[in-house]
Formats: structure tokens, C-alpha cells, sequence
């Protein structure tokens, strides 16, 4: 995806998230992400991608079935039985995956070379189409808006974030599921040459007017959006500069010392989440927006910039996110947080 950078503009419905949902294990709520992390605790494969609802499913969708779940109910959006409660009709889902369903294609090739296509299980086969998880996930949940899957390498989940952010300025969608995931097995771990992570996060994105009319609680403000060559003119592009000063850059990799979107970024808080959970793929765009939420909701100054990609990859992408309208100093007294 070659995304043409967009920055906030006036006219624009300001888009936050209101949910957050992790399927990850070893970390049980998004500040804990800001670490040192736990370890222990959070989510237990084991268990939770067991149950009548995940049956024939593909490890990818069933972990990222549970993160949908776990942020619909955050952003109040689903009952008790887990049913959706919000516009239906109007909300998208968009998923950030590169490997999810990997094992699935790998499997059936391989049933067809000893086999044939006679082989093959009717059950089986709808795992096999790139857009399996963002289906499952609407059929859940019943959500009929615009559906699709990011496979775009480094950058995947942040460009995954964007494109819902842009359906719902445009239009398109009244609100958003976006989930990044990605699977560990062992043919993940052949193509990275590396023990793979089970990793699922979902973020619920809705226009700021519809979650306060609601009465929902907005986490962050997804505020800037630019994927091009370098991180300095992606930085540029997302009016992190005008925003104020980064006081959390959520990076994937060291900026070579001396670039200038190092010097910019000299005083800002910096964390790798995949220094510490391990190879990510298209789930760490999303991961970084939970993590981003977590330090916002804290009412600390700044803003949040999130990068993925870089010189080893075909570009750069950043998000910048900053405090939902409930926080900003000009809605509240200097000092005084909820």
C-alpha cells in the first residue's frame, strides 16, 4: 500500500479508540505494555483458543476472535452473550496479518501433492483465503460494514489503522475493528527463521462525536498517518512537529544516530515492543496503538508516535496519536486528570 500521507485536518471527523482487546501472552492489560513487562499472566492459548465458537477455525482467526471480543466488550460495544450492540451495518473490520493463514495454504498444497484435490476437507478450505480472519470476525459479530485484510509487510498494522481511520472520515463506516495478528507455528517459524509470537490485538475506532454521545470513554486520538521512504518525511507528513513535542516513540529498530528524525525525537521516551515480545509482523502496528492508548490515558503531555518499517524494508510508516478531546489542557483545569 502506497498511502498518500494525511495529516489532521479541520474538516475532518476526529477519529479515537474507545476499545482495546489483547490475546497475548504474558500481558494482561495495555499499560503493561509500557513495561518492564510482567511475563506471566494475560492470556493462555491453552485455554482460551478452546470452545464451541472456534471450532474449525484457523489459529490466526481464533486468536484474533478473542482480541475482537476482549475490545467490544472494552468500548461497551458487545452484551453479555457477546453479541454487538453498535451500528452494525456500518462498522468495518479491518485485519493486519502477513502469516495468519500461512499453515492453512501450506497444508493444503501439501494434501493435494500426496492426495489430489479429492483430498482436500470442505471444512478446511475456507481457511485458506488471505481474507479468512476479517471474515470471521464480521460473521461473530455480525458487523456488515467494509471488510479486509493488510498483508503489508513491516508496516502493516499502522497502515491497517489508517485504512479504518480513513473509512470512517470518509464515510464509509460508522466504526472500525481493527485487529493485528499473527500465529506461532512451525511454519511461520521456518519463514522468519525464528520462533514465531502468538500475538492478537483488536482496537475499536469510532468518530469522536459518536463515542462522547454514547457516553464511551475515547482512549487516544488518531491524529497523523504518513508511509514513505524514511522516517524524517514520514514524521514531517504527520504533523508530529505542529502537534507539540513526542513524549512516547513506540519504534521497531535504532534510527541511524544522527538522522534528523533522531535529533527530533531526542528527549521522547522510546520503546520496542518486539525487542521484548519477539517477531510481530503485521500485528505490532496495532500493538503500538494499544500501547499508545495506555500512555494518553495516563494524562501525561505529548503525543504518542508509532513507526514501523525502515531502511530494510520498501518504506517507512508512522501514526501519530495523541490525547482524546477529554484530556487536552483545554478542556480541563492545567494538573487535573481522570
Amino acid at each position: 500500500m502506497n498511502a498518500t500521507p494525511t495529516r489532521r485536518e479541520s474538516d475532518a471527523r476526529e477519529v479515537v479508540i474507545t476499545g482495546i482487546g489483547l490475546a497475548l501472552s504474558g500481558v494482561a492489560t495495555p499499560g503493561d505494555l509500557l513495561g518492564p513487562l510482567p511475563g506471566q499472566g494475560g492470556f493462555d492459548p491453552a485455554t482460551g483458543l478452546i470452545g464451541r465458537d472456534l471450532r474449525h477455525k484457523d489459529r490466526a482467526s481464533r486468536l484474533a476472535l478473542r482480541a475482537a471480543g476482549f475490545a467490544l466488550h472494552d468500548a461497551a460495544l458487545a452484551d453479555a452473550d457477546g453479541l454487538f450492540t453498535g451500528p452494525a451495518g456500518g462498522t468495518a473490520v479491518v485485519v493486519s496479518t502477513n502469516f495468519g493463514n500461512a499453515d492453512s495454504v501450506c497444508g493444503a498444497v501439501d494434501t493435494i501433492a500426496t492426495a489430489g484435490v479429492t483430498g482436500l476437507s470442505p471444512l478446511g478450505l475456507p481457511q485458506t483465503s488471505s481474507n479468512v480472519v476479517a471474515g470471521w470476525v464480521a460473521i461473530r459479530h455480525r458487523l456488515g460494514g467494509p471488510n479486509l485484510t493488510v498483508s503489508n509487510g513491516a508496516t502493516s498494522g499502522l497502515d491497517a489503522v489508517a485504512w479504518a481511520r480513513n473509512l470512517i472520515v470518509a464515510g464509509r463506516a460508522e466504526a472500525a475493528v481493527v485487529v493485528g495478528v499473527e500465529p506461532a507455528n512451525h511454519v511461520v517459524t521456518k519463514i522468519l527463521g525464528e520462533q514465531s509470537t502468538d500475538a492478537a490485538v483488536a482496537v475499536v475506532l469510532e468518530p469522536a462525536d459518536a463515542a462522547a454521545s454514547r457516553g464511551a470513554r475515547p482512549r487516544a486520538t488518531i491524529t497523523g498517518y504518513a508511509r514513505t521512504r524514511n522516517l524524517a518525511e514520514a514524521l514531517a507528513s504527520t504533523g508530529a512537529t505542529a502537534e507539540g513535542p513526542v513524549g512516547l516513540w513506540l519504534t521497531a529498530g535504532a534510527e541511524p544516530a544522527g538522522s534528523t528524525a533522531g535529533r527530533l525525537l531526542a528527549a521522547a521516551r522510546r520503546i520496542d515492543l518486539q525487542s521484548q515480545l519477539g517477531p510481530l509482523s503485521g500485528a505490532l502496528g496495532v500493538l503500538q496503538c494499544a500501547a499508545a492508548a495506555a500512555h494518553l490515558a495516563t494524562g501525561t503531555t505529548g503525543s504518542v508516535l508509532a513507526t514501523a518499517g525502515g531502511p530494510r524494508h520498501d518504506a517507512t510508516a508512522a501514526l501519530l496519536l495523541t490525547p482524546p478531546p477529554a484530556l487536552r489542557p483545554s478542556t480541563q483545569e492545567r494538573g487535573q486528570h481522570p
